[in-house]
């Protein structure tokens, strides 16, 4: 079997299923159409895919009137926010881009890959935490070295990622070990641990602090979910014969730490969200509360893929680095 042989079967179930192409006709295929249609898809808007894929309208255009006429189906309709896909056109988009995936997988595998001087895209999920603490400083580092590269950032789904990363609608994840499926490939990045938050000048934060005071305090957790408002550490105090009180229950660390800097309610959080806060003081938790490692995930479609064996290579080192200069400080 040829490395071109599970691009050609990926590419005949985008298709050949869903339109009026029959799988004997992929030898005639113009890949050109199927990047076009991936373009309109992502950007719902054929001036922005003119632009991505460096064309003028008018040649878009007329790929797009090729595209209806291969598939029998207008694909897109004009709204009032661009082009809305109609449902055959949905019902493409996940088949297609893991086939568009594969064969530029078999394209980069085959050549020599220089970060400095090629374009490429990564696909990353990770918490608003994850982002905050360590991923926006790495894409600063990352666009030094490879100015090319365009990153999307998404919102980590745990129960849909293993999913994600095999269809190619996430490429690289960061995230704990006990949500990584079985199937998925990782490695440690990092170990973070929790301190107690508040602001400067607190009133009930002067003199002594204690699990008492700390069991006195109003304060705010982050509830994912939405709408928890205990957590393993009111476990740990109940152990103690402390009950603390949950004012505000975020759904974000981004808006926890916001809310503890405007106000006398305090927090407890991850160490890495704390650096450069300079309204908030911080504190070693009153009880022993266990920390978490993140991992970097990843799927076997992209394991061998040199623009993505770079990345994860890469993003392994900063974080490295950014550990050294923690445990130096």
């Amino acid at each position: 079997m040829g490395p071109l042989s599970c691009p050609r079967r990926c590419l005949r179930s985008a298709i050949g299923f869903y339109g009026s192409i029959q799988p004997m006709d992929i030898a005639r295929l113009d890949l050109n159409l199927l990047t076009t249609l991936e373009a309109l898809l992502d950007e719902r808007s054929v001036s922005r895919a003119a632009r991505r894929l460096q064309l003028s309208q008018p040649a878009l255009s007329a790929q797009l009137n090729r595209l209806r006429t291969m598939f029998a189906d207008q694909l897109f309709v004009p709204s009032h926010r661009g082009m809305t896909p109609t449902p055959l056109s949905l019902q493409l988009q996940v088949p297609l881009h893991a086939a568009l995936a594969r064969l530029r997988e078999v394209v980069t595998t085959a050549r020599a890959f220089d970060p400095a001087q090629d374009d490429f895209i990564v696909r990353i999920a990770a918490s608003d935490y994850v982002q905050a603490a360590v991923l926006l400083d790495c894409l600063v580092a990352l666009r030094l070295q490879a100015p090319g590269l365009r990153v999307a950032l998404r919102a980590i789904e745990p129960i849909r990622l293993a999913a994600q990363l095999e269809q190619g609608e996430v490429d690289v994840a960061m995230l704990t070990p006990e949500n990584i499926a079985g199937t998925l490939r990782s490695r440690p990045l990092f170990k973070e641990r929790y301190q107690f938050a508040a602001r400067k000048g607190h009133p009930l934060l002067r003199g002594k602090f204690d699990i008492h005071r700390y069991g006195q305090l109003e304060h705010v957790v982050c509830s994912p979910a939405g709408g928890g408002f205990s957590t393993s550490v009111d476990e740990l105090l109940a152990l103690q014969g402390i009950q603390r009180r949950v004012a505000v229950s975020a759904s974000t660390f981004q808006a926890a730490i916001d809310l503890v800097e405007r106000s006398d309610l305090v927090a407890l959080m991850p160490s890495r969200l704390l650096r450069q806060r300079t309204r908030l003081r911080s504190y070693e938790p009153p009880v022993a509360i266990p920390g978490f490692t993140i991992h970097l995930a990843w799927h076997d479609r992209t394991h061998r893929d040199v623009a993505q064996s770079w990345i994860r290579e890469r993003l392994t080192s900063i974080v490295a680095d950014m550990n050294a200069v923690d445990q130096r400080t």
